[in-house]
């Protein structure tokens, strides 16, 4: 059995959640959160029964809502943001990244709640994720995969 997350990890998610569902209200692209099941597909894979690559990403956002269907989403979303725990390190810096880059995720944040920090990754040209740009508690940032979509993290982190 998978550890609860724990208090601070959630009070990050409902900050982020909060912005980015404010944000995107009247927008074609929605944003969930965990518990919902994110079907990384290969090209080859078409039937449900066919994917292996099955993950639950923190916060979710994506646009395509062709995509989704009564059991979460089939494809690389345009965006996840993971909250890093000890115990989900690996996970979510290795085997996730992977996971993302691969399947062609345009926008993956990783959020480090012991430094108050974000790394946030963008897919490149070459498909591949670039360096990352690092912010800070107080910083804001700029979600690439919109013109007009900025995160204030001074609530993100407040209290933390």
């Amino acid at each position: 059995m998978q550890a609860a997350p724990s208090p601070i990890h959630q009070e990050i998610l409902v900050s982020l959640l909060a912005q980015l569902h404010h944000n995107l209200s009247g927008d074609p692209c929605k944003v969930y959160p965990a518990p919902f099941c994110v079907r990384l597909m290969k090209d080859d894979e078409n039937k449900n029964e066919d994917i292996k690559n099955v993950v639950e990403p923190d916060i979710t956002i994506v646009c395509d809502k062709s995509k989704i269907d009564e059991t979460g989403y089939n494809g690389a979303p345009d965006m996840i943001i993971e909250i890093i725990s000890p115990s989900s390190i690996k996970m979510d810096r290795f085997i996730k990244f992977n996971s993302y880059e691969k399947a062609g995720v345009k926008e993956y944040w990783i959020v480090e709640p012991g430094g108050k920090l974000v790394s946030v990754f963008i897919l490149q040209d070459d498909q591949r994720y670039g360096r990352p740009e690092t912010y800070t508690e107080d910083d804001r940032i700029k979600v690439s995969i919109f013109l007009d979509l900025i995160i204030d993290l001074k609530p993100v982190f407040e209290g933390v």
